[in-house]
């Protein structure tokens, strides 16, 4: 879903925000540091990209500033809305709240800069699993009620709320196997502990393309350019797609003015053609488009996420 709205709105956009945006008079004048969670994940990686490429535009530093658990998250809210402090993350910053107390409101502490890119979730299954496509699991799943199990990261990833989705839009009961993280889901699925998993398309192909799990669809609207010739989630299940998401914010109350020149030099360094290349290799598609559109998809995923959580009773375990 976050996928296609994204093309649509990205159309065109790129040239006009370049001489419409407002300039922010004198900024910046010092370095600039983003936020994000631990090294490794999508989110590292786009920060740290985004980070390059803003360096050598705004002619300050650009540094990223790892934290692990939310700790970035919780950083960024007690910062200074100045533009200097900055936060790269998925889409547990809107949907952790639904899950658990947090400290923080989404849609009330941050302000939306851009989306820096997005993937789309596949379904895969262990090789020794009896199907052949998504038609084939949920038959299976419909006659073996709670038998069949999937594996994912703590309750209120997207690996688990992908699962959760196409659970509840197919009627079927699986049970939930909770890992520590998503690699450590993926170890599971590949020595068969669980029988199947919803990763994102980009830390799922070497296996893939292995043979060590069984592709069965992806969750895109479209046919994806990742995985030409593979059928989506949708063609069996109508309405199921789901994508993985990681956007750039500022905190609460940052001038529109510095909003809009972050927007702007952020767009400049995703439509680079090697940043494009660079993205792809690693299975994301890079974003752009107004801060707008983040905003836009943050309303609609927490609106349908919380739907999806008080409607399936799931909680943090």
């Amino acid at each position: 879903m976050v996928l296609s709205r994204h093309r649509r709105w990205l159309a065109g956009w790129f040239f006009v925000t370049i001489t419409t945006a407002a300039p922010a008079q004198n900024y910046p004048q010092k370095p600039i540091r983003i936020l994000c969670a631990t090294p490794g994940a999508s989110g590292d990686f786009s920060a740290r990209v985004i980070a390059q490429g803003m360096t050598a535009n705004l002619g300050q530093p650009v540094v990223v500033d790892n934290r692990g658990g939310y700790g970035a998250v919780e950083a960024l809210i007690k910062s200074a809305p100045d533009g200097y402090t900055l936060l790269v993350y998925g889409s547990t910053l809107w949907t952790a709240p639904l899950m658990e107390p947090a400290s923080w409101d989404a849609q009330r502490d941050f302000a939306p800069v851009a989306l820096l890119n997005s993937t789309p979730s596949t379904v895969v299954v262990h090789p020794s699993l009896p199907v052949r496509s998504v038609k084939d699991l949920i038959a299976l799943a419909r006659v073996r009620p709670s038998e069949l199990n999937y594996g994912a990261a703590p309750a209120g990833s997207s690996l688990h709320l992908a699962s959760e989705l196409f659970k509840a839009m197919a009627g079927v009961k699986v049970l939930y196997v909770p890992y520590k993280g998503s690699g450590a889901a993926q170890i599971g699925l590949l020595g068969g502990e669980v029988h199947m998993m919803f990763p994102p398309v980009g830390s799922v192909l070497p296996h893939i393309k292995s043979g060590r799990v069984r592709l069965l669809a992806v969750a895109t609207a479209q046919p994806s350019a990742f995985l030409p010739g593979v059928p989506t989630v949708a063609a069996s299940l109508p309405g199921y797609e789901f994508s993985t998401v990681v956007a750039l914010f500022a905190p609460a109350g940052t001038l529109d003015t510095v909003v809009a020149r972050l927007n702007q030099e952020a767009a400049r360094v995703l439509t680079r053609a090697d940043i494009r290349q660079r993205f792809m290799n690693e299975g994301l598609e890079p974003a752009a488009g107004p801060p707008e559109q983040l905003a836009n998809t943050l309303r609609i995923e927490t609106a349908r996420f919380a739907k999806l959580i008080k409607d399936a009773g799931l909680r943090v375990r």
